[in-house]
């Protein structure tokens, strides 16, 4: 993973942001992220957050129409925020456990519960594809999506300190549990009691 992110997946993605303007950006992220929100209603459902799902709906068809298919965010500046959703987090809340951390080839950090939520992820590119016309021009759409994803990633990469590896590691898995208990977490005291730390999840 680390030899063919620092020889394609992260110059290529360096490539994108020095050629693609800021404005057309956004909006790519924009649309692939009202996609997204499809997953992340059917997610909302699987764990009853029926107001937060009615939230969802809201932005799905507000971004939908008044954001010309999702190029536009109409929706959070009419109140309705983003919110993380996926399978890995619905299945932590009925109470699968997280399992050993791993290193997917592709994919990067996971584990052993969010693998369904990267099987789940491959069905929403299988379906980003079927936006194009032909196989090409729809595979081309999902090769776009990973650029922007990928893109995201290089803002963060100053953040990493130490040993690479570990932090991955412990960045990943902090923010997981973090997003399966919706912004409730344990301090670092020992404390057995659980703070909310977020408004939103």
């Amino acid at each position: 993973n680390e030899t063919m992110d620092k020889h394609l997946l992260k110059p290529v993605a360096q490539g994108y942001r020095a050629i693609t303007p800021k404005p057309v950006d956004r909006s790519l992220g924009n649309f692939f992220s009202n996609f997204g929100d499809i997953k992340v209603l059917i997610s909302d459902l699987a764990q009853l957050k029926l107001a937060q799902a009615a939230s969802d709906t809201g932005r799905i068809l507000v971004n939908t129409t008044l954001g010309f298919f999702g190029f536009f965010d109409v929706a959070t500046r009419l109140g309705m925020p983003k919110h993380q959703e996926d399978f890995g987090q619905v299945l932590g809340y009925w109470g699968v456990g997280s399992g050993p951390y791993l290193i997917l080839p592709f994919s990067g950090p996971s584990t052993v519960r969010d693998i369904s939520g990267t099987l789940v992820e491959y069905n929403y590119g299988v379906t980003l594809s079927a936006l194009g016309e032909n196989e090409w021009e729809g595979w081309g759409i999902v090769g776009v999506y990973g650029l922007q994803v990928r893109a995201r990633l290089l803002d963060m990469e100053g953040m990493i300190s130490g040993d690479r590896y570990t932090f991955i590691r412990s960045f990943y898995l902090q923010n997981r549990e973090f997003l399966v208990r919706d912004g409730k977490i344990k301090n670092d005291f020992g404390d057995e009691e659980w703070e909310d730390d977020s408004e939103d999840s």
